[in-house]
């Protein structure tokens, strides 16, 4: 089976995380709590199928090399860097939040989600950068 297809699914997976989480921030300011919810346990679940596919990718890839030059490089970096970073702090993050939601704790739940919701969606936006910087070097040229 050819993982070659991944990195862009990431990538549309990141994409629509993203979406969701606008779609949830808004619903919440208008009030309508239901529909929040549905966003927001949409976004978790697209995460969730994010972190499978992306583990199997490198399960089976391995680490893959940025082949970017010159400027571009160190812009790179600090945006991986960041992303990986942010990434592996959201994940506490949301099920805290999640769980704090889902158990009604709604005082709580708002002051974990004014850290929450900014840096999953920091996360979402950087991991679709990533993948075009990825992409537009040529990186994943060599998976072909």
């Amino acid at each position: 089976m050819t993982v070659n297809y991944l990195p862009l699914l990431n990538a549309v997976l990141n994409f629509t995380c993203t979406l969701l989480l606008i779609g949830g921030f808004i619903n919440i300011r208008r009030g309508k709590i239901a529909v929040h919810k549905k966003f927001m346990l949409s976004a978790f679940g697209v995460s969730i199928l994010f972190l499978i596919s992306y583990l199997i990718f490198h399960f089976q890839v391995g680490s893959v090399g940025f082949d970017g030059t010159g400027w571009i490089r160190p812009v790179y970096f600090v945006i991986l860097i960041s992303h990986i970073i942010l990434a592996a702090v959201i994940v506490p993050l949301v099920l805290i939040t999640l769980f704090r939601g889902l158990t009604e704790k709604f005082d709580k739940h708002r002051k974990i989600a004014k850290w929450t919701w900014p840096l999953w969606i920091y996360v979402s936006v950087t991991g679709v950068i990533v993948y075009l910087f990825m992409e537009l070097s040529g990186s994943y040229d060599k998976l072909l």
